[in-house]
């Protein structure tokens, strides 16, 4: 796509005939709605295939299970639930009329009204999950759509732009491939909403690309999302669960466990638990196992293994969970196998950066009231974890912390919760979406009043009177 910014081609082209298309179609029905996403359902199972192996190829290896899983099935069930709902969703909400402006007869309702043309930047770390489970919210609100996927998963991205270009006219999407400069160019486009999903730092840009033309946005960030483990928690199921969020996508995942706190006598039981749960779901190894995934290029693999070599030299304890013992020295891919840093100093890069890979620290604990005040000096999280069976303790973690979501007795989780708004709050993200969420993240909420046919109201203007009056002082009644 070439970078022209004209008003007639290239990408503000593109945006100039959708927003042609909405202005000239009006507010689409609930059946076009349900068109759109049924193809978007439609183009997933027809392709499933050739995006799983596109994925798998872009990683080096990504786990072609887990790419069904979370990519195609996870995008399937998001565009169902809209579907179910997308009728009840765009009905008025009713409101109640005050008096005196609206006398008996009056009516007051929210209307849910297409935004017109949202931008869609997504991400390489699930690039078909984010840039469809969007599109559930995005068609279900009546809205047009352009996409900007990562260049980082190039061959997953022209698949997309080919299968969309053949369930959909660019009147109604349109996908933009290009490196970085592609992406500053689409950020400065006059959308209606803008959906980023990525990495902090580059959400700064976008933020202020989008303000030039006063753009709203939706910011999908990350973080360093803490696990709490309670006294109380059943120690191996805890640590199953948290390793096996850490390995999935090779903790490629903005909601990944970003590090854990443990308490302080249970630390080397962790760790065996840890390393038991590593063994249990990849019996064979890691290095040629397919169910593990790989980092995604050399930049990032070199980011991680920095990590690691920084902690190691700065004499922190760190723990390669390596069942087989293989040599990942030598290996076709960018693979590398869980490790766990015990008590790091926070001067370290790995407590300073979103890790977003196979590694994870763990800081000991005495008293939980200590790690609540470590979570609150530092960035609000994306997602934070608690495990325990102790009611009190949970509820004092999560009350006496703000973070974008929680799962508790698990991790990640509730990001696959339809009925539940995902987002993040300051640093990890502004907006939510999913569901109804998603719905009215990309509606505009238009407040309709219509008046009443009585001329009682006349009383409200002037010559104002004493019925005039008396209304007023009912007012100032405490």
């Amino acid at each position: 796509m070439a970078l022209d910014s004209a008003p007639t081609t290239g990408m503000a082209g593109i945006l100039a005939k959708q927003k042609a298309a909405h202005i000239r179609d009006g507010i689409p029905s609930a059946a076009k709605r349900t068109e759109w996403l049924d193809k978007a359902i439609d183009l997933l199972i027809t392709y499933n295939d050739e995006l799983v192996d596109a994925m798998c190829q872009d990683f080096g290896h990504r786990s072609k299970d887990q790419s069904g899983f979370t990519d195609i099935a996870g995008s399937i069930g998001a565009l169902k639930h809209a579907k179910k709902h997308v009728a009840k969703w765009m009905r008025p909400d009713k409101r109640k009329p005050e008096f005196p402006l609206g006398l008996l007869g009056a009516r007051a309702e929210i209307q849910y009204q297409p935004k017109g043309v949202i931008g869609v930047i997504s991400p390489w770390n699930f690039p078909v999950n984010l840039t469809f489970t969007p599109l559930a919210g995005v068609f279900a609100a009546g809205n047009r759509c352009m996409i900007k996927p990562s260049e980082f998963t190039e061959v997953t991205s022209e698949v997309m732009k080919k299968a969309i270009a053949q369930y959909y006219s660019d009147e109604e999407v349109a996908v933009i491939t290009g490196g970085p400069e592609i992406g500053a160019e689409f950020t400065k486009l006059a959308f209606d909403h803008i959906l980023f999903t990525g990495a902090t730092s580059i959400a700064h840009h976008v933020m202020r690309a989008a303000a030039d033309n006063l753009v709203p946005l939706t910011l999908e960030l990350g973080g360093k999302s803490p696990v709490v483990l309670g006294r109380s928690a059943d120690l191996q199921k805890a640590a199953t669960r948290i390793m096996a969020g850490k390995a999935l996508n090779a903790g490629q995942i903005c909601l990944a466990p970003d590090y854990a706190f443990v308490p302080k006598e249970k630390t080397s039981d962790f760790v065996a638990a840890a390393t038991k749960a590593i063994e249990t779901m990849y019996p064979s190894g890691l290095k040629d196992n397919d169910d593990y995934t790989s980092i995604v290029n050399q930049r990032h693999y070199d980011r991680l293994m920095g990590y690691i070599d920084e902690a190691k030299s700065k004499g922190a304890e760190v723990i390669e969970i390596n069942p087989t013992g293989e040599n990942f020295s030598q290996q076709p891919h960018h693979k590398i196998p869980p490790h766990i840093i015990v008590d790091p100093s926070d001067d370290l890069k790995v407590m300073q950066d979103e890790i977003f890979g196979p590694i994870l620290p763990i800081k000991s604990y005495s008293d939980t009231k200590d790690t609540i005040a470590y979570i609150n000096a530092h960035d609000r999280p994306l997602g934070l974890y608690y495990f325990g069976e102790d009611a009190a303790e949970k509820d004092m973690v999560l009350n006496n912390t703000t973070s974008g979501g929680v799962t508790v007795n698990d991790v990640i989780m509730h990001v696959g919760q339809e009925d539940l708004p995902f987002g993040g709050v300051g640093p990890s993200g502004m907006g939510s979406y999913h569901g109804r969420e998603g719905f009215m993240e990309f509606s505009h909420k238009k407040s309709v009043f219509t008046q009443t046919g009585s001329e009682m109201i006349s009383m409200i203007r002037p010559p104002y009177g004493e019925k005039f009056r008396k209304q007023i002082q009912g007012r100032l009644k405490r």
